[in-house]
């Protein structure tokens, strides 16, 4: 009999392309998981800045705090943790942009702005979505409506254990799960069996699969010493059997379609398949 699917892993990631925290339950909302990618990190032009163009970033670790979460710097120890609130107050704003999308939002205390320039070394700004503002997923693949909160463009991301296992026995040397980011993990199953899945639930809680996750140079940045990989590993593997036209995929862009809580353990029930498995990658 073929193991059960079951949810192994949640992550939270409070500050787009900061460190994650992994939980042991969630809240399903409308942009995600609850308290996930509310923050962003903007530039002197108001554009949001990720480990793609500023891989120092990975230095910076998140870890829960009341009603909040502390940012630290691992390299710098005299740079004492921040702490941020899950939410930030409408006292001062400005329009940030994001990708293609450009959207309104609200000003973290002055000190946060000082701590993060200190932190990257070049003047930023922490910035938060707040539930007034409505951005959405891509049109053509969206025909529920649905919205995303800073995180790139779907309101969630799965990967199966079994995948980044397959993937691992590819490589020199292993990778963690933390180069791919995702919110939500399972086990069981076969590897990138997620490819098929269309329409499931977790638990109680409905979502659907749209489409393979487009990876990108971040997947090669080193999430312990902020150092990109100069094979350009694990993305040039993953490209010699995972490409799609011009796109590497690996794990599900997922929206949801109801509300409730995730809890480490839940059963993974798949109703409905995609037509084609998008597996059958050259």
């Amino acid at each position: 009999m073929a193991a059960p699917l079951l949810l192994s892993d949640l992550y939270i990631y409070p500050v787009k392309s900061l460190g994650g925290i992994r939980v042991t339950e969630a809240v399903v909302e409308p942009r995600g998981l609850r308290h996930d990618r509310r923050w962003l990190i903007v530039n002197e032009r108001n554009q949001f800045m990720t480990q793609r163009q500023t891989a120092a970033m990975a230095h910076l670790k998140v870890s829960a705090a009341y009603n909040g979460f502390l940012i630290s710097h691992q390299q710098r120890p005299e740079l004492l943790p921040l702490y941020v609130p899950f939410e930030a107050t409408p006292e001062k704003t400005l329009f940030v942009t994001i990708w293609d999308d450009m959207v309104f939002a609200w000003r973290a205390r002055p000190e946060c702005d000082e701590w993060l320039s200190e932190a990257l070394g070049q003047p930023c700004k922490l910035v938060y979505m707040s539930d007034m503002v409505r951005r959405d997923v891509e049109p053509e693949y969206n025909p529920e409506g649905q919205m995303v909160s800073f995180a790139d463009g779907y309101p969630f991301l799965l990967i199966g254990q079994e995948s980044l296992g397959e993937l691992n026995s590819r490589l020199a040397e292993p990778v963690g799960m933390d180069r791919f980011r995702p919110n939500l993990v399972f086990s069981g199953g076969e590897p990138f069996g997620e490819d098929a899945w269309h329409h499931f639930s977790i638990g109680e809680v409905p979502f659907r699969a749209v489409r393979g996750c487009g990876r990108c140079v971040l997947t090669t940045i080193n999430q312990d010493t902020a150092t990109k990989n100069a094979s350009g590993e694990p993305l040039r593997t993953l490209a010699s059997y995972r490409s799609q036209g011009k796109s590497v995929k690996f794990g599900q862009n997922v929206t949801g379609g109801g509300s409730g809580l995730l809890q480490v353990g839940n059963t993974i029930t798949v109703s409905t398949y995609k037509a084609q498995k998008v597996a059958e990658l050259s």
